[in-house]
């Protein structure tokens, strides 16, 4: 059981209508003449990243498969070889910021780039890109786009699904959840907080979202509906719909508190480095969510319990069945113990990054301590090679993750970014700038999310244009990013199809779709109470703002 869990990517049958309407946009985009002030280059780009999300959205091949297809049409292309800009202008001493205009000329595959408004002279970039040939541009597009696979971001998150897998295959992600509910459960209210409880628990060392909440904890609430006689077309307010709804929240909240809760939230991290030069590691993405996000914790399962009243109240008989299942599991084995010491470990060394720099003058990265913790594993037993090898999750992930990571920067090299944010910025916002405008922008971002099936897209597609604006209009970049970050997984409460957890949790049929969207509204107002309230007060006294 524990291996499925782990590899959860499964094949997705191919369906041509959807695929078609993928091509179309990239193809439909990719002609349309780029708008003033943008070079084909990044038109381009943006219309083969603009189709992936789509398949994303669509689903018409595996994740991994559509990422790979965007990149073999952007290398192809030779789209991406013109990157060798950064290094022409380097090797002269120039910034993209020195560039005042840029024309490209219909008969030559050159960019003619006047610099500096003092020097009366045009020089010619592409000189290099021109003379050579079709293949060597090929060549080059195709080595820059494979950067992105080696990635560090990356492979944090490829690191942290191997470790999800030691948690499944030792059993302790198990144990911890039955003994939270044990220790918790004598009441349906002490239900709700003890899902809360197992979740905050694992999050930091279970990055799936999807294999923590849909995996690990959903068989368990459903176990403890039915030992409560909880049915879902019998009787789903005995006690079913609520344990249903604090699963699915809960698991958004948690998500949201730790870097490694959810697998895309590195790329919000990377974003914020690319973007606006701000390291937002995994202690300092703690700092600014522990005390609103044990706010919410606390918050959720009481308003839960009071939007959707359980009719029974007392989960004494469900709580004696988790014990004797906990008592089944007999002992700590060896690899549970040795598995909990690797967690801890890690946990020590990422939340200790400030305390190493003052001893050391440096502080561990993120990835090495990840990747030690996998080596770890591997030497003890815990999580044999094989099984490593063998986790489909994780290798997927560096498919998608990685080729996405790199249309990302592509976007971002070709200015493609820049110019859609200074649209944005003059267009949409004019002259209101600061804190007003970063939780304008938070507001927008939130409830964008009713577009997007998944969170993962809806980070991908604007995490990073909303950063880029964000700094256009001067908002607070610690506030800004803290307000991205966290929102990227909080927003997921809106909707009964924003991610994995949540469609399962729903699937399992205890709340009908008209009362989902109505209470997801009513938590979204609860977290928009708490993380722009008590949070920002709580990042005023870290001075964010």
């Amino acid at each position: 059981m524990a291996e499925e869990l782990c590899t959860v990517a499964k094949e997705v049958p191919l369906d041509w209508r959807r695929l078609l309407v993928c091509v179309l946009v990239g193809l439909l985009l990719w002609l349309c003449p780029p708008p003033s002030g943008l070079a084909p280059e990044a038109w381009h780009v943006f219309a083969v990243f603009a189709a992936t999300i789509v398949s994303f959205l669509l689903r018409p091949l595996p994740m991994g498969l559509c990422v790979l297809i965007g990149l073999l049409v952007l290398s192809g292309t030779g789209t991406t070889a013109n990157s060798a800009m950064d290094d022409w202008l380097a090797a002269r001493n120039l910034d993209k910021a020195d560039l005042h205009s840029i024309e490209r000329s219909e008969t030559a595959p050159q960019m003619l780039v006047e610099y500096s408004p003092t020097y009366d002279e045009t020089i010619t970039v592409y000189e290099e890109i021109a003379d050579k040939p079709f293949r060597d541009r090929v060549k080059e597009s195709l080595a820059s786009l494979l950067g992105g696979f080696g990635d560090t971001t990356v492979w944090l998150v490829v690191a942290a699904f191997f470790i999800s897998g030691g948690m499944m295959e030792s059993g302790l992600g198990r144990r911890i959840a039955l003994m939270m509910v044990a220790a918790l459960g004598k009441t349906t209210l002490g239900l709700g907080y003890a899902i809360a409880a197992a979740e905050l628990l694992l999050a930091p060392f279970i990055p799936s979202n999807t294999a923590r909440g849909g995996g690990l904890m959903m068989p368990i609430v459903n176990a403890i509906n039915e030992v409560l006689g909880s049915d879902a077309k019998k009787s789903p307010r005995r006690v079913g719909e609520y344990l249903i709804l604090c699963g699915a929240h809960l698991n958004l909240v948690t998500a949201a508190m730790f870097l490694t809760g959810m697998a895309a939230n590195p790329l919000v991290s990377k974003a914020a480095g690319d973007i606006l030069d701000v390291e937002f590691g995994w202690g300092t993405w703690l700092k600014g969510s522990i005390v609103p996000g044990l706010a919410s914790l606390a918050l959720i399962p009481w308003a839960l319990y009071r939007i959707a009243r359980p009719e029974l109240t007392d989960a004494h008989e469900a709580q004696e069945a988790i014990r004797a299942e906990l008592k089944g599991m007999g002992y700590w084995t060896i690899q549970q113990f040795t598995m909990a010491c690797v967690l801890l470990a890690m946990l020590l060394l990422w939340a200790t990054g400030p305390l190493q720099d003052w001893l050391l003058g440096t502080k561990l990265q993120t990835t090495w301590v990840a990747i030690s913790g996998v080596v770890a594993m591997a030497i003890s037993g815990v999580l044999p090679y094989h099984k490593i090898t063998g986790n489909a999750a994780a290798w997927d992930t560096l498919l998608w993750l990685g080729g996405l990571v790199a249309m990302a920067d592509a976007l971002k090299r070709t200015q493609f970014v820049d110019w859609f944010a200074e649209r944005v910025q003059l267009e949409v916002f004019g002259d209101t700038t600061g804190l007003t405008a970063a939780v304008v922008l938070a507001l927008i971002y939130f409830y964008s999310m009713y577009a997007f099936s998944m969170l993962t897209g809806h980070i991908l597609a604007l995490a990073g244009v909303f950063f880029t604006v964000a700094a256009a209009v001067g908002t607070p970049p610690m506030v800004m990013i803290a307000l991205i970050a966290y929102f990227s997984n909080l927003c997921g409460c809106t909707t009964n199809y924003s991610t994995g957890p949540v469609v399962i949790y729903y699937g399992l049929g205890y709340v009908p779709v008209k009362r989902w969207f109505w209470i997801g509204f009513v938590v979204s107002l609860l977290h928009l109470m708490v993380w722009l309230g008590l949070g920002l007060l709580w990042w005023k006294l870290l001075g964010w703002w």
